[in-house]
């Protein structure tokens, strides 16, 4: 099923954000939207790349797997965030759904030719591809030796960040797409101090719970000093 870029909500977001109409229409047409719900695996470790992909709903995780065979998180993908050919690391793990997604997926062939026909996008990616290494690089410093409250704190804040349409404010509220054994997994503690901190967080006044996965950030500033300084910066792809 093809997809039309002007009701895409990740249009401006997007590396392809870069193209004019007419190049933006042109990528599009080699495109095609493939929707998988949460845990399915979009690729596996070691397959050989012959499609990558725009996320346009939905999150993503990418994973290894340990000696002890334990899953470790390397890296998130949030809404508009680019998977594949051109994020070499990616071949060498897996890349998973965290809750169903929706995503712009193109043949590697087609992408090739897109590369070479608009170079603006070839430069886009590229970028978002250093970016990405960074954040993964950060992501895997949460692991280190910081507090569980900072921890917890600026991974939170991380997510706030990538619900975001700004760059420069949290999302008031999103959808925390990480179990508590995920988040435990991610930054080396245990569920039950995951779900302590988090209870903190609350009783504090800096988070509100909304069911299940909702969180509302409701006050950002505090939520920042809790956590790691801010030079960790964001920490998730989008």
């Amino acid at each position: 099923m093809s997809f039309a870029c002007d009701t895409c909500p990740v249009r401006d977001r997007a590396a392809c954000s870069v193209l004019d109409e007419s190049e933006r229409q042109a990528l599009a047409a080699a495109g095609r939207i493939r929707d998988i719900g949460r845990g399915d695996i979009l690729f596996h470790a070691g397959d050989e790349m012959t499609a990558c992909a725009t996320l346009i709903s939905g999150a993503l995780k990418v994973t290894s797997i340990d000696p002890d065979g334990e899953e470790r998180i390397l890296a998130l993908v949030h809404p508009s965030g680019f998977i594949g050919e051109m994020f070499q690391p990616f071949a060498q793990f897996d890349v998973v759904a965290l809750t169903d997604s929706k995503l712009c997926t193109f043949s590697r062939a087609n992408m090739d030719g897109a590369i070479e026909r608009f170079p603006s996008l070839a430069r886009a990616l590229l970028r978002r591809s250093q970016e990405d290494l960074h954040r993964a690089h950060l992501l895997l410093q949460l692991t280190g030796k910081h507090s569980a409250n900072e921890k917890v704190g600026s991974l939170l804040l991380a997510m706030a960040q990538a619900a975001s349409d700004s760059p420069c404010h949290p999302a008031a509220l999103f959808d925390l797409p990480l179990s508590r054994g995920e988040m435990a997994n991610m930054l080396g503690l245990t569920i039950e101090t995951v779900s302590r901190q988090l209870s903190r967080l609350e009783k504090s006044g800096i988070i509100r719970r909304e069911g299940a996965r909702g969180i509302a950030l409701l006050d950002p500033a505090r939520l920042r000093l809790s956590g790691i300084s801010p030079a960790v910066g964001p920490i998730v792809s989008h």
